[in-house]
């Protein structure tokens, strides 16, 4: 009896010690250095750490998009010991993979995949201890959602991944996705932000008031070519009406992550371009309520993303970087993580919902192989 009573005390104090103890901090109680860059591939942080700790700048920021295919252990544990030891704080993307029957189109995620991205990422030590995670990209857009806009489906979704995420870790700071600030109400293949941000709340009540954050696309629209001083619902001032609206909907304030901006070189020349960022660097993305900014693109050559591009097609600084490389910043000083992930390996708090069958099948197996362990116990405690 006493060799059972030990086994039950050493489980219930394991449960105990590895439960977490601290949850994610407002980064704007500490200095924050709001510069960032978007980039495509880990292998770029180097150059984007020389743009955004520039001039006296220190732990600035980039936006990083994760497909379900590339959990690779190893490489994403290197780019999180890169990003601390070039003092730069990730905003991790999570993203699914394009449907194998359309191309075109993303697949819209399922509730395993989101439960695989939180145990992934939960598994990495990461260089600060809020961990931003955004919650996929510009779901108003059919091609970014299974082919069909369906605001109501990316609440659940969203709804689902901010309690799996927290039973891993309460330092998962969940970010909602940056919705494309051009789109149209063009069911069921676009919505606009701001339509789409209020039928999620009618879908699922209180959503904003969960999240940590939200994420804005902030294009100068339409054609990624206004000038900063043009305040609209569709330009680079986006982010201060979809803000508001949270605002209304939650009855709170969110930070704002503005994780993709940018103009387009095919609209505009890349002097003005330049000009445009200094501007609104200096006017508009100094709101108080802005965490960060990430332009679209650090590296875009060759692709669709060139005329966004802030380095050459030779790896080259463009007028752009330079411009962006010049502009003060500060240190900032954010709260780090001095900790392994021990405390998160185990809990019992992860949320269920309606898994497919297969995995159903599974769960149900596990959940009976639980029950035969009760009785087990039962009966030894009698003993």
């Amino acid at each position: 009896m006493k060799i059972i009573q030990s086994f039950l005390f050493f489980i219930s104090s394991f449960f105990i010690l590895v439960s977490p103890t601290w949850a994610v901090y407002d980064p704007l109680s500490k200095p924050n250095n709001i510069f960032g860059v978007h980039i495509l591939f880990p292998s770029e942080i180097s150059e984007a750490r020389n743009l955004i700790n520039s001039k006296n700048g220190d732990w600035g920021y980039v936006t990083i998009p994760i497909q379900s295919k590339d959990r690779d252990l190893e490489k994403w544990q290197k780019f999180m010991d890169d990003a601390k030891k070039l003092h730069i704080i990730p905003i991790i993307r999570i993203a699914t993979k394009n449907d194998y029957f359309n191309s075109s189109v993303w697949e819209k995620p399922t509730y395993e995949e989101v439960l695989d991205f939180a145990n992934f990422l939960n598994s990495l030590n990461w260089p600060t201890q809020n961990r931003y995670v955004v919650a996929f990209n510009e779901v108003n857009r059919a091609d970014e959602w299974g082919g069909n806009v369906s605001p109501s489906e990316y609440a659940v979704i969203l709804d689902y991944a901010v309690d799996t995420f927290k039973a891993k870790s309460p330092d998962f700071f969940i970010i909602s996705a940056g919705l494309d600030n051009a789109a149209p109400n063009q069911s069921p293949n676009y919505m606009d932000q701001y339509s789409f941000m209020r039928l999620m709340n009618q879908s699922v009540p209180g959503i904003f008031k969960k999240l940590d954050g939200i994420a804005s696309h902030a294009y100068p629209n339409p054609g990624f070519s206004q000038p900063p001083q043009v305040v609209s619902t569709k330009s680079i001032h986006s982010f201060i009406f979809e803000a508001n609206l949270v605002q209304n909907l939650a009855e709170r304030t969110l930070p704002i992550f503005i994780t993709e901006t940018g103009w387009s070189q095919e609209e505009i020349s890349e002097e003005k371009i330049a000009d445009y960022y200094k501007k609104a660097f200096e006017s508009v993305w100094s709101n108080g309520r802005v965490i960060a900014v990430t332009p679209f693109i650090l590296r875009g050559h060759p692709g669709p993303f060139s005329k966004f591009s802030l380095l050459s097609e030779n790896g080259e600084k463009n007028l752009k970087y330079k411009t962006l490389e010049d502009l003060p910043k500060i240190s900032g000083q954010p709260v780090l993580n001095s900790t392994l992930n021990e405390h998160s390996i185990l809990t019992d708090k992860t949320p269920v919902r309606d898994f497919p069958a297969e995995i159903k099948n599974q769960k149900e197996k596990i959940q009976a192989s639980f029950k035969a362990t009760k009785v087990v116990f039962k009966w030894l405690l009698k003993i």
